[in-house]
């Protein structure tokens, strides 16, 4: 049973990829990351002994760090923060107990992060509709949260990319983008290793919308219906970014926890 400042793996994995995941701070030493570089879906690392410069930013926030087994580094770090206020957890059993238990692990190494702020940049064509909306709801809700979004003319993606040190996607010829029948949704599935059925049933839903083969699921003909619409209620593109996250949120919670459930109007009550 975990301490009352401990948080299960069970527990933190229900949290990830929804709208009430905290902030996850992976506070390893650098000779245990460098023996088993990934991480926990959107978390980031940030040396132990400065995590008290963290305050600012995570006023307010509920916080989950985690070292190698949940010991004395994150311990001690949880430590410090709660000593400032800020609602900090730290995760029980560490890095050892989440990786031991099969949950998703993303290569640090594929996260590209472009600046001091620790945030990444991406860059695509501008008006987003399906997989250029999918692609920002799965990298913020399990890379980066702070991830930044780019929208520009389609001839000047390549040209952003290389001036502002942008990652380009969802266009062809670059690294994340589509891969034979498969959308750039799948590709960041692939590569970021984030191989849940949860997710793998959305990503043929963003397939079959994307791509216009309504027939692979039932879902895909309303969610570019649903597209369609939010992208003529707002013509500035980040604007459209921020409200889309419902959107997909409300898939993957269906995904994860309701598609086997049907609604159907109650049937009469027989007489007699």
């Amino acid at each position: 049973m975990p301490s009352p400042n401990e948080i299960t793996v069970s527990q933190l994995s229900r949290l990830i990829g929804t709208a009430a995941a905290p902030v996850i701070i992976d506070v390893r030493i650098d000779e245990d990351f460098a023996e088993d570089p990934n991480l926990i879906p959107s978390a980031f690392r940030h040396p132990h002994n400065e995590i008290s410069a963290l305050v600012p930013e995570l006023s307010g926030r509920r916080v989950v760090l985690y070292c190698q087994q949940g010991k004395k580094i994150s311990q001690g770090a949880m430590a410090m923060l709660r000593n400032h206020g800020i609602q900090t957890e730290s995760l029980e059993g560490g890095h050892f107990a989440w990786r031991d238990a099969g949950e998703m692990l993303v290569p640090a190494a594929k996260i590209p992060i472009a600046d001091g702020n620790r945030s990444s940049l991406w860059v695509t064509r501008h008006r987003p509709k399906i997989d250029r909306m999918a692609c920002p709801w799965l990298i913020r809700r399990f890379i980066d949260p702070h991830a930044r979004f780019l929208f520009v003319a389609p001839g000047e993606v390549l040209g952003v990319a290389d001036k502002y040190a942008a990652t380009p996607f969802d266009v062809e010829d670059v690294f994340w983008s589509h891969r034979g029948d498969h959308c750039s949704f799948d590709t960041m599935l692939e590569e970021f290793g984030l191989q849940t059925d949860a997710l793998k049933q959305l990503a043929i839903i963003v397939r079959g919308a994307d791509t216009n083969r309504h027939e692979l699921a039932p879902q895909a003909a309303g969610l570019l219906a649903v597209s369609l619409g939010l992208s003529r209620m707002y013509r500035d593109d980040l604007e459209q970014i921020d409200a889309g996250m419902l959107i997909y949120d409300a898939l993957y919670r269906w995904a994860r926890d309701a598609s086997d459930e049907s609604h159907d109007w109650p049937q009469p009550t027989k007489r007699g």
